[in-house]
């Protein structure tokens, strides 16, 4: 039965902020400080600031003036914008990258223009005028790329234009018999889940971007959020959708798995604005957990870790968050943590008791109903306890689930400080996962090393399967005056590098964008990459989606 929606409030944070990461300033922790001081040099002093908005430096708009007539006939005139605030606001992601360009204020490329269509009728004809003209068309849904995904490149256009899809933000329908909900692109995880909420249902997608992220870019980047290996990645959950391509309108109607050939509906999860407009998505849902239970355990090393995890994944017993960092990724969260408080004392004195005082978090978490989270919890807990782990109790997992979407907030003020800080991830079968981890670090060591400074990087696997594993690295380097984007450059090609050779895939669920496509045709191969191209000749035949991005030639 499908059921009435009961809408819930739009979300009530606001878009990102222009050059950084959501709109509240935090505090770097005095022990982060410590620690980066004694690994990097760098004092904890404010060293840069980004300028101000409207001191970005950046193209002239160079929309054709029938061109924005003709977009504003469709999408109306509040509908079109060449504000230079909006084409900032629209001109990057926020990888390290974006963010250094952004605070530096000088851009090399941005959109002629900001169109914000009310509907998926706009974006079709948006589409067919932009074919027209020749005007490239780059979806963006909530500024998050951290591949490059949002560049605004004109491939063979001669002109690009935004298309922010925030007016698609409604829920269409929610099924509560076939356990289904359809919600257009635009909407974003936090309003998804407001909305769920007052009909006892979850999506359970909760990546870090979660509350800026649109379903629209869940879906057009295949992304995984942090309980995938209890609900699934996104492009498990999605059992339908629209896309408006500038050949017609693709609709893979919502229902269980058929054998009609080759899936549809897999070609465009994934394809990254390059095939055409994700506008409608309908995902599966589950019953809202009555007692959710998050723990933190800590584990003697990051090998004995993975052997548990690796069990837990064979055995289909993996809780619904199922995360491992490992030692130098802990040593930072030990270091963010309040030292003067009496239960971080307690804390540490009660890992040195169990000879774990260099040991590795661990955090599991249960969504599922009470008698089934009884079950599968007893089954982990005996088997982190054959695998040497100490159980840190219920309030460590709740105080992660607290603070799970907290990190990218740190990114500014640690720019601010001259902290190069940045991501970036992969996943490998059992077998290849340590080499892979191995071989990253020692490219990343090799690249960002600043004399007697090492960068500081941290790992963890947050998503596992029974052929294998994600590895997830956060790095913070010594930046390096005049050639910043240089530095992380070159580190991250070694690290992309290293990962095909050791065996990784080179994304994992950051999507292709600008940064991966160099080694796309390695990991596809050539014939692959020779239909996919055919794919899009078809459905984008003059070439006007999302130039660049996935490898993919206009």
């Amino acid at each position: 039965m499908t059921s009435a929606i009961h809408t819930a409030p739009g979300t009530t944070i606001p878009p990102l902020r222009w050059c950084g990461w959501g709109d509240r300033d935090v505090e770097v922790p005095a022990g982060l400080l410590g620690l980066l001081e004694e690994e990097l040099g760098v004092t904890g002093e404010v060293v840069s600031v980004p300028v101000g908005l409207a001191d970005v430096v950046m193209p002239d708009s160079h929309l054709p003036s029938a061109l924005r007539k003709e977009l504003e006939r469709v999408a109306g005139a509040d509908g079109v914008s060449t504000d230079p605030s909006d084409r900032v606001r629209h001109a990057a992601g926020r990888s390290y990258i974006d963010l250094f360009r952004l605070r530096s204020g000088i851009l090399d490329g941005a959109p002629d223009a900001v169109v914000i269509p009310a509907d998926a009728a706009a974006v079709a004809a948006i589409l067919a005028v932009c074919a027209d003209a020749r005007c490239a068309v780059v979806p963006f849904g909530g500024g998050t790329s951290v591949v490059g995904g949002l560049a605004p490149l004109r491939g063979g256009c001669t002109s690009v234009i935004s298309l922010d899809l925030s007016r698609l933000n409604q829920f269409v329908a929610v099924d509560e018999m076939s356990l289904t909900a359809t919600m257009q692109a635009g909407l974003r995880g936090e309003a998804v889940e407001n909305t769920l909420e007052h009909h006892n249902l979850t999506l359970g997608h909760f990546p870090q971007s979660w509350e800026f992220a649109t379903i629209g870019g869940y879906a057009a980047t295949r992304s995984a959020g942090q309980a995938s290996a209890g609900y699934g990645r996104f492009d498990e959950q999605v059992v339908g959708l629209r896309c408006v391509t500038p050949s017609g309108e693709v609709v893979v109607e919502a229902g269980p798995p058929g054998a009609t050939g080759p899936s549809m509906l897999q070609l465009i999860l994934g394809s990254e604005g390059t095939l055409g407009v994700i506008t409608e998505v309908t995902a599966r849902v589950r019953h809202r957990a009555a007692l959710p239970v998050y723990e933190g355990w800590s584990i003697p090393t990051f090998v004995d870790g993975v052997e548990v995890f690796r069990e837990l994944a064979q055995r289909e017993l993996s809780p619904d968050v199922c995360r491992l960092s490992d030692e130098a990724e802990t040593a930072v969260s030990m270091a963010m943590a309040d030292s003067e408080r009496l239960s971080t004392k307690l804390g540490r004195a009660f890992l040195r008791l169990h000879g774990q005082a260099h040991g590795c978090l661990v955090i599991v978490g249960w969504d599922s109903a009470a008698a089934v989270q009884t079950a599968r919890r007893e089954a982990v807990t005996r088997i982190l306890g054959r695998g040497g782990a100490v159980r840190l109790g219920e309030s460590v997992g709740r105080q992660w689930k607290s603070h799970r979407f907290a990190a990218p907030y740190l990114r500014d003020p640690l720019l601010d400080r001259g902290v190069l800080v940045e991501t970036l991830e992969t996943a490998a079968t059992w077998t290849a996962l340590r080499g892979v981890k191995d071989a990253v670090t020692a490219a990343l060591v090799a690249t960002l090393t600043d004399g007697e400074h090492l960068p500081v990087i941290g790992c963890h696997v947050s998503h596992t399967y029974p052929q294998g594993a994600s590895l997830y690295f956060t790095v913070m380097a010594r930046q390096r005056d005049g050639a910043e984007i240089k530095q992380w450059q070159t580190a991250k090609d070694a690290a992309c590098d290293a990962i095909l050779t050791a065996g990784g895939t080179i994304t994992h669920h950051h999507a292709i964008g600008v940064d991966h496509a160099p080694w796309l045709l390695r990991e596809q191969g050539e014939v692959a990459m020779r239909a996919l191209g055919a794919l899009k000749r078809e459905l984008d035949p003059v070439g006007i989606m999302n130039p660049g991005k996935l490898g993919l030639a206009p």
